[in-house]
């Protein structure tokens, strides 16, 4: 069954309106008839509804609303993904696969060892291509909402951010090892916002991760006793969060 998005307004009693580029994708692309199945998750509520098709112009397609799944798909707890730069297409990679994993949004980091470095010119087009994959993960795990991908942002800025949230776990050296990071997980309680840092290729420097330690709400975690790449941590640190906190 084929997912789009729409905003509250596009929902009209018992039917939804969809406009926009996917009136083409629906028509001419994928060829939908009247009477095909369609799931449309709302970008404002999170509502999901599954519908069929009653009608396709060529800027309106109208559906009528089989029933609503109020509870969606959505991971119980906002997870914040602060990735340092990668080099090549990682970040791509890193992006699809942390969206179907239910991350909330993705913040890339600038760091001391970041082999990457991005102009504004740059970073503004790799944003939005970023972007359109995360808008794909989205709708191929069946997402409730589309997660933002932000800009690029430095360390200073990344540490504020990730600080206005509940907790914040950095994958790192850890002398307790998987105790302590069962512990930390553990401890999160129902509903708090949750920031996860990952290092670059190069790791931490050893100024970030001093920063780090200074602050109260962030942890040090360790996901094992092997070296993980920077595309590996942050995934599995999601999967670890999934296993021990979702419904």
């Amino acid at each position: 069954m084929y997912q789009f998005f729409i905003t509250d307004d596009k929902v009209q009693g018992e039917r939804i309106v969809i406009t926009g580029a996917d009136v083409n994708h629906i028509g001419n692309v994928l060829r939908m008839k009247p009477g095909e199945q369609v799931r449309v998750s709302s970008r404002d509520s999170g509502k999901t509804y599954f519908c069929h098709i009653t009608e396709i112009t060529k800027e309106e397609v109208f559906l009528a609303i089989d029933s609503t799944d109020e509870i969606g798909t959505e991971f119980s707890h906002r997870v914040y993904l602060f990735q340092g730069l990668p080099k090549s297409d990682k970040m791509e990679f890193i992006i699809q696969k942390a969206v179907e994993l239910g991350v909330y949004e993705i913040i890339p980091v600038a760091m001391k060892y970041c082999v990457v470095k991005l102009d504004e010119k740059k970073a503004a087009a790799k944003q939005k291509r970023w972007q359109a994959i995360a808008e794909s993960a989205a709708k191929q795990s069946k997402r409730t909402v589309i997660p933002l991908v932000h800009a690029p942002v430095g360390w200073k800025e990344a540490l504020q951010m990730a600080g206005s949230h509940g907790v914040t776990l950095v994958p790192y050296e850890n002398e307790r090892g998987m105790e302590a990071t069962r512990e930390t997980i553990g401890g999160i309680a129902d509903g708090v916002d949750i920031a996860v840092i990952i290092g670059p290729e190069g790791g931490f420097s050893p100024e970030e991760i001093n920063a780090v330690d200074e602050q109260e709400t962030m942890h040090r975690i360790s996901l094992g006793r092997r070296i993980l790449r920077t595309e590996t941590a942050g995934l599995a640190t999601l999967a670890m969060l999934i296993y021990q906190l979702d419904e």
